[in-house]
């Protein structure tokens, strides 16, 4: 996967869209597009003290997810990408789709570098996500905030 051409690309498609949720919904299209190996791609945003599902590509979704429990709320509240080869063995893993099988967490961040949301890759192969993957969309995941999350 050329993640520098996909971080290029996230940038073209959301340069110019000011709304958050479009912004989300495009970026989450692209990547559904862009990714293979995925059966869930999409975003969760801090919201009155959890995190509430936003746009998505794929089945649907556990709609709230409180910071600190499963991949998703771990992720936001160690302020860390979490990569998990096994979704099965991860404590107090939130099983949305039983089909999924491995996960990759990013959380995004608003220019004062606070936590305001997660991006959420889920497939349904044991360990799909490579420390080359980790590094390349953490890289489209900062494209996103530089639009998204700009205020």
């Amino acid at each position: 996967m050329d993640y520098a051409l996909l971080a290029r690309q996230m940038r073209a498609l959301l340069e110019d869209e000011a709304d958050t949720t479009a912004c989300l919904a495009n970026a989450s299209a692209l990547l559904n597009e862009s990714l293979g190996g995925i059966n869930w791609v999409g975003f969760y945003v801090a919201k009155n003290g959890e995190l509430l599902l936003g746009p998505f590509q794929g089945k649907p979704a556990c709609v709230h997810i409180p910071f600190g429990m499963g991949v998703c709320g771990t992720a936001f509240a160690l302020n860390e990408t979490v990569c998990v080869e096994d979704v099965h063995e991860f404590p107090g893993h939130i099983a949305c789709d039983s089909a999924s099988n491995s996960e990759i967490v990013i959380p995004l961040h608003n220019t004062a570098g606070d936590s305001v949301a997660v991006l959420d890759i889920d497939s349904p192969h044991f360990a799909r996500f490579t420390g080359a993957d980790r590094k390349g969309l953490e890289a489209v995941a900062r494209e996103i905030e530089k639009v998204c999350f700009a205020c």
